[in-house]
């Protein structure tokens, strides 16, 4: 799969545009001609979230869920993601392959949503992005060792069973070089590796492959 036939969708609810964009260059990849070209539809959640809260909205908004009360559904997110990958009318497109990121579902445990709706809002994308459209979806996690956070438990239990490949990042032992440590491992398969502690990140990826 080349990487620049994707279409992507990236559900970023921790960082601006532009951090990713300044990251994005680092790697050598563009995502302000991207988005300009209709490949990358960019969903800045910081910037929505004001939105959301303090202006009035017309129509359906992607984090409508804040202003509602429970937060207990993510359809309007599912909608967005659904409209922003779904082919063209005329069925012709230079974009294949469709790809979503969400940075980071852990995020919304902490606006309120609980884990079974992040669960079933995942479950939704992957049937129709996995399944239907043939293509991805990459999500990070973040899980503190000792936090005993029962919902985010729940959330990665969830996804490690629906999730063909697991990219587990962690900080090592010394402090030093913290993005350097890491393993890949199979949903299935139980992890044996050390894990030392502090912040570790996990990246469930829906693949067809």
């Amino acid at each position: 799969m080349k990487v620049s036939n994707c279409k992507v969708c990236f559900v970023a609810l921790v960082q601006s545009f532009s951090h990713y964009n300044i990251v994005g260059q680092k790697l050598g990849v563009n995502l302000t001609s991207a988005r300009d070209r209709g490949q990358l539809v960019f969903l800045e959640g910081l910037k929505s979230a004001l939105e959301v809260l303090f202006h009035s909205q017309e129509g359906p908004h992607p984090l409508q869920f804040l202003r509602e009360a429970g937060a207990g559904n993510l359809q309007s997110l599912y909608t967005f993601v659904k409209d922003a990958l779904k082919p063209s009318d005329s069925g012709e497109s230079p974009w294949k392959y469709p790809v979503l990121l969400v940075d980071n579902l852990s995020v919304l445990l902490s606006l309120g949503v609980g884990p079974v709706a992040v669960l079933d809002f995942m479950q939704y994308c992957r049937a129709t992005v996995c399944c239907e459209l043939k293509g991805n979806v990459v999500a990070l996690v973040h899980d503190t060792e000792g936090a005993e956070d029962e919902g985010n438990d729940i959330l990665l239990n969830g996804l490690r069973h629906q999730s063909h490949l697991i990219l587990r990042a962690e900080g090592l032992a010394t402090g030093f070089c913290k993005d350097v440590h890491g393993q890949a491992e199979h949903p299935l398969e139980e992890a044996t590796a050390h894990s030392p502690a502090g912040s570790k990140c996990h990246l469930p990826i829906q693949d067809t492959g």
